[in-house]
């Protein structure tokens, strides 16, 4: 079923596509493609360096010269050596210079959201008129029990929150499909539907514009058995696949407990990628004679139970749809972080959504979700649906490990 965006335009709506000298605009927005964590075309790829080339292309596609970008914030959630010197290394070798100021920023899932969401306060506050906020993550480098500290304290795990915020990520999701009554059949018929249209939209070429075709070496095993290096062109997602059905992933096994119903293919893939965002107050991409492609309206986080994390879209969009005074029959898409299928269905079924105004292409179960990158990555992806279908409102979210959502709202331009 395709995208049919409403035609009426209620006050609240108007309100937001009002366009006004001191808006957050955005310039520019791109990602790389997600490929599989230690699989994928880009196995072999630091994330530096798939930061530096979304950072390059935010401003080179648009013709702005580096000098004029004031600062920069970094989603990333598995950062080696502290986080933000190979942060700041990846924007000095895209060729910004040293006077840029950057950081970076975790907030789990919703990092790339989040540094999106900095740098347009900052634009808003009048700090700065030009920056970018972005997220990057190779779960292929960071991602396993490298990372994870030997011990916690033991006076702050005696509060019960406190130690739940431990639980892995799979029992999150085995919790929200127990208390909220999610079926595996309807978990399965969920994933395959992000699948499906995913694979639908990458054969008829509806990535492409989003997407940053990035040169990358591999390393493969030769003839004589030892490894060679290779260069390829990687261009599109790798972990989307045709042909999966709900009978087909009604044969996988539970992955986290023995009568549960997560597995891998009802839950987000291990993923690589990078994702940028060039933002800037209105007037002053005007008179540089920048395009505008949309607008940042709001975003808004909200606390949950750490048990039960999945649930955080069900309460940060209202919360966001609240301050923004809109309805959800207002928003023309929802861009809906598929961390599993337990807690993105679950949302989608308290809030009362559309399943054809739900992620469009498909989400995180078939295209992955580099933790890092998915909050830039989604307005990227968002962007790029409303200029093919004509939607003009749209609302990205996901839920965050530890007990948390967020959500905010964006208006397309193009």
């Amino acid at each position: 079923m395709s995208l049919q965006p409403s035609s009426s335009v209620s006050p609240a709506k108007a309100k937001v596509l009002q366009k006004r000298p001191d808006d957050v605009v955005i310039v520019s927005a791109v990602r790389t493609a997600i490929t599989k964590a230690r699989k994928g075309g880009f196995k072999d790829t630091h994330p530096e360096l798939l930061l530096s080339h979304v950072l390059r292309a935010a401003y080179t596609s648009v013709n702005l010269d580096p000098k004029l970008i004031e600062d920069i914030s970094v989603g990333n959630v598995l950062p080696a050596g502290g986080g933000a010197g190979a942060a700041r290394m990846a924007a000095l070798h895209a060729g910004i210079p040293v006077t840029t100021s950057l950081n970076t920023v975790n907030r789990q899932c919703s990092s790339g959201l989040t540094s999106v969401n900095q740098i347009a306060n900052e634009i808003r506050a009048g700090e700065i008129d030009i920056g970018i906020g972005a997220g990057v993550e190779s779960m292929t480098m960071g991602y396993g029990p490298a990372g994870i500290p030997a011990s916690y304290s033991p006076e702050v795990l005696s509060n019960p929150l406190a130690e739940e915020c431990l639980l892995p990520m799979g029992l999150t999701s085995e919790a929200v499909a127990s208390d909220f009554s999610v079926s595996r059949l309807d978990q399965d018929a969920f994933a395959a539907a992000s699948f499906q249209k995913a694979a639908a939209a990458q054969k008829a070429g509806k990535f492409t514009a989003e997407i940053l075709p990035v040169k990358a070496k591999v390393l493969v095993k030769g003839k004589n058995g030892e490894e060679e290096e290779r260069e390829v062109l990687v261009d599109a997602d790798d972990g989307i696949r045709e042909g999966v059905t709900k009978e087909s992933l009604a044969k996988l096994k539970p992955a986290f407990t023995k009568e549960g119903s997560t597995h891998a293919g009802n839950a987000s893939q291990v993923s690589d990628g990078a994702a940028a965002v060039l933002l800037a107050r209105r007037d002053v991409a005007e008179r540089l004679g920048l395009p505008i492609k949309g607008k940042f309206v709001l975003a808004q986080t909200v606390g949950v139970p750490p048990r039960i994390m999945g649930v955080g879209p069900a309460y940060a969009i209202p919360k966001v749809l609240e301050k923004t005074g809109l309805s959800k029959d207002d928003i023309d898409f929802f861009e809906i972080n598929e961390a599993f299928a337990s807690q993105a269905l679950y949302s989608v079924r308290e809030l009362g959504l559309p399943a054809e105004k739900v992620n469009v292409h498909g989400g995180a179960i078939a295209i992955g979700h580099p933790l890092g990158c998915t909050g830039s990555r989604q307005i990227a992806t968002g962007l790029n649906i409303a200029k093919q279908y004509g939607a003009r409102v749209f609302v990205t979210s996901m839920c965050i490990g530890s007990g948390m959502g967020m959500a905010a709202v964006f208006v397309s331009e193009q």
